[in-house]
């Protein structure tokens, strides 16, 4: 996700607008508990082990504490994280260490399991970023023709869930691709021309290694399927469908407003209504979504999502929430069943990543400058209408 919009980010602005009389949360009793199984609230922590590593603390009610301590408390009920093949080229930026691999994840589901929330993982398929604009086939897959690729898809997909399942951390859910608009395993997998058969070649591959997993499994993960931006979804989901791709759970869409063409929040409702429509009734969640609560900086690194603000909303703590609790609650009136935010623990730091040092994610987390839980992680236990 994050390569293609550090490249991208000028190119894909969205205009939408929202009124500020938008029907959101019943405030009547405050501070529920979700379980994720009712509504998934979803953090995206695949940065926080290695900003760890460059010393970033974090703080909750003024206590010094961890970022996966810290959003449990706030209501979070899974922690999605990302899985690279072999990452190798993390040990040139962080001293040699490997982070996004398998065993990083495996310590990330662990720390999440600790504390009771559910996972979703997020393979990517790729030994770096895989998103709409980038799908590169990991060099060790590199001289595969398309059957060796979907035997490797199958066969790494099982590897993957036997060795968590070895240690008592099967994960909740699977993410058989990331932002998978253009297919995935390029050139191999990559649609072109409406074409979508090899690409849901490799999709199925993935899927039955999970639904053969499972058939031994006390914890059957639940199969996500992954498109950016809700206005890419019925193409997309059509594509893969008509090319028989079937036998998944969850259609989970990155809802990012700077890159939506929505024009208004009610739409969020009216386009996961027409997904579980489109689906066969298959649950529909927003898995990737964040919003800015600054305009400003805390490092020289430039952020990501900038200082237009969707219409109808400002860019605050407060509007940062109130935007987070209405988008929920539209979520919730199409049908949906879940919200995961994408890297709100993603402060500046010392940590280098391919383009530069810092974070070009701090205005948009869940966390200030200085590492303190914001207000708006309080929309995770606001009093929904179901």
């Amino acid at each position: 996700m994050i390569r293609f919009y550090i490249i991208c980010m000028l190119c894909f602005w969205g205009f939408s607008a929202c009124s500020k009389n938008n029907s959101t949360a019943n405030n009547d009793t405050a501070n529920p508990k979700y379980s994720w199984q009712q509504f998934a609230f979803g953090v995206d922590l695949s940065y926080v082990n290695a900003l760890e590593q460059y010393g970033v603390k974090y703080q909750a009610n003024g206590i010094t504490t961890d970022a996966y301590t810290a959003l449990a408390n706030a209501g979070a009920n899974v922690v999605r994280v990302r899985l690279w093949h072999n990452p190798q080229w993390h040990a040139s930026l962080h001293n040699g260490k490997i982070y996004n691999d398998l065993a990083d994840v495996t310590n990330t589901i662990r720390r999440a399991k600790q504390l009771g929330m559910a996972v979703n993982l997020d393979i990517h398929y790729s030994d770096t970023w895989a998103d709409p604009a980038h799908q590169t086939t990991p060099a060790a897959w590199q001289q595969a023709n398309l059957a060796t690729l979907q035997d490797s898809v199958y066969n790494y997909t099982l590897r993957v869930l036997q060795h968590l399942a070895a240690q008592n951390l099967t994960p909740e859910m699977v993410q058989v691709g990331n932002e998978t608009n253009s297919g995935m395993l390029w050139p191999y997998g990559k649609v072109e021309n409406g074409q979508f058969a090899n690409f849901a070649s490799l999709l199925n591959a993935g899927i039955r290694a999970v639904r053969n997993f499972s058939q031994n499994s006390g914890i059957k993960p639940k199969i996500i399927l992954h498109v950016a931006q809700f206005q890419n979804g019925q193409y997309w989901l059509n594509g893969i469908m008509r090319a028989g791709v079937t036998d998944f759970d969850i259609v989970g869409v990155s809802h990012y407003q700077q890159w939506s063409t929505l024009s208004s929040m009610e739409d969020v409702a009216l386009f996961v209504t027409n997904l579980k429509q489109l689906s066969g009734n298959k649950q529909v969640m927003v898995v990737e979504t964040a919003y800015a609560w600054t305009n400003g900086f805390a490092d020289n690194y430039p952020n990501i999502i900038t200082t237009q603000p969707w219409n109808g909303y400002g860019v605050s703590k407060t509007e940062q929430q109130r935007y987070l609790t209405t988008l929920t609650q539209q979520v919730i009136r199409g049908g949906g069943s879940g919200v995961m935010y994408w890297e709100p623990a993603w402060i500046t730091s010392g940590m280098r990543d391919l383009w530069n040092t810092g974070s070009p994610w701090e205005n948009a987390t869940l966390f200030d400058f200085d590492g303190k839980l914001l207000p708006s992680a309080a929309f995770m236990t606001e009093r929904y209408r179901f």
